[in-house]
């Protein structure tokens, strides 16, 4: 049997991709504010607002996609034959599966064929059972055709269609996931984040600049309480209670060292400083530093695994399920007593998160549903 194969990948929704975005970057912007400003004026409400944010919007995207996820739980899978284009083994330690990112051309009975990238945990000992131009069988949503999935044991009915089928290739472009918009989404969303974050500080001017006005004058023994800095990389900006680091276009800190180094440069030139919590995005650092006196838990920022960030964002992007990762934000603090590292990314599948001890050892794991 030869199906020859070719159409065009399924129609997404605009207005939920723009108002996803409008959201995400609203709350980003508002919490990263909230942190910053909280730290500044002393505000532990605010603060703790900061460090809430996020997890009551987890929560609430979880929550809203509760129907969607019901009603296709209560719809049967559509089950096809798919060509596999390429077959790539990404990751994986010393257990029995191991990730592997397959390309494949997916061709159902009743719809055109299209191309579509995922990654699946496959078992070591099947590995060679996947090869490329081989032909798999594979489920997915109705309404959702690039959630596809390999079923590793189909029914005989299947396995005969398998052996008797050859398919071409369909042309791209390649679902990696649901479309999410491009540029137009990502400019709203880095709309949002800014428009968010001024509103905050406009809304707590007055202690802003009060905390400016009473702060006492440097002196040759006590640093001054705010400066600011900034090179072609990046800005850095640092007060009594907290310090800000914004790398420039092309830069991470996700880069080797990159990390490290900022934080050594907000305490550089003064005596070592207590932090209460350390948030880091792709291109900002934000940490809030304990108050003189402050009997809240804290640690030395000098004394973090940074070699163990890297892998712990990946590994939250890549295999925790939220699809097309679009936001992450990495958080240390000692609120609960030990050390915790938590890793928070938001994608097309929603929202996921792990939490790791102070070594960078993962302790748990929380997928997105």
């Amino acid at each position: 049997m030869t199906i020859t194969t070719g159409g065009a990948p399924p129609a997404w929704n605009t207005f939920v991709a723009l108002a996803r975005g409008l959201l995400t970057g609203g709350v980003i912007g508002a919490s990263l504010a909230a942190l910053v400003v909280g730290g500044i004026i002393e505000s532990v409400p605010l603060f703790v607002t900061g460090l809430g944010l996020p997890a009551v919007y987890g929560l609430v995207f979880f929550l809203a996609g509760v129907p969607r996820r019901a009603r296709e739980a209560a719809i049967a899978p559509c089950t096809a034959l798919a060509v596999a284009e390429s077959v790539e083994a990404v990751g994986g330690e010393a257990t029995s599966d191991v990730a592997v990112r397959f390309d494949l051309t997916v061709a159902a009975d009743d719809v055109p064929a299209y191309r579509v990238a995922f990654t699946q945990d496959i078992n070591l000992a099947d590995l060679p059972d996947y090869r490329p131009g081989g032909v798999v069988v594979v489920q997915y949503p109705p309404e959702r055709p690039w959630r596809v999935r390999i079923v590793k044991r189909p029914t005989p009915e299947w396995e005969e269609r398998v052996a008797g089928a050859r398919l071409d290739s369909a042309p791209g472009p390649v679902l990696a996931s649901e479309p999410t918009g491009g540029c137009a989404v990502g400019s709203v969303t880095l709309l949002a984040l800014l428009l968010a974050a001024a509103g905050v500080v406009l809304l707590f001017r007055a202690d802003l600049f009060d905390e400016g006005a009473s702060a006492p004058p440097p002196s040759s023994a006590q640093p001054s309480a705010s400066a600011s800095s900034s090179s072609p990389s990046s800005t850095t900006v640092v007060s009594s209670a907290s310090g800000t680091v914004a790398l420039g276009p092309n830069h991470s800190f996700l880069d080797k060292d990159e990390l490290r180094k900022a934080v050594g440069s907000l305490t550089k030139g003064t005596d070592p400083r207590a932090a209460l919590t350390v948030v880091v995005q792709d291109r900002l650092l934000s940490v809030v530093y304990a108050p003189n006196g402050s009997q809240a838990p804290t640690f030395d920022p000098d004394s973090l695994p940074y070699d163990r960030f890297p892998a712990l964002v990946g590994e939250a992007k890549s295999s925790l399920g939220v699809g097309s990762p679009q936001t992450w934000q990495l958080t240390v603090e000692r609120l609960t007593g030990s050390l915790t590292i938590r890793v928070g990314v938001t994608g097309t599948e929603g929202t996921a998160s792990l939490e790791a001890a102070g070594d960078g050892k993962v302790l748990r794991r929380t997928p997105a549903h």
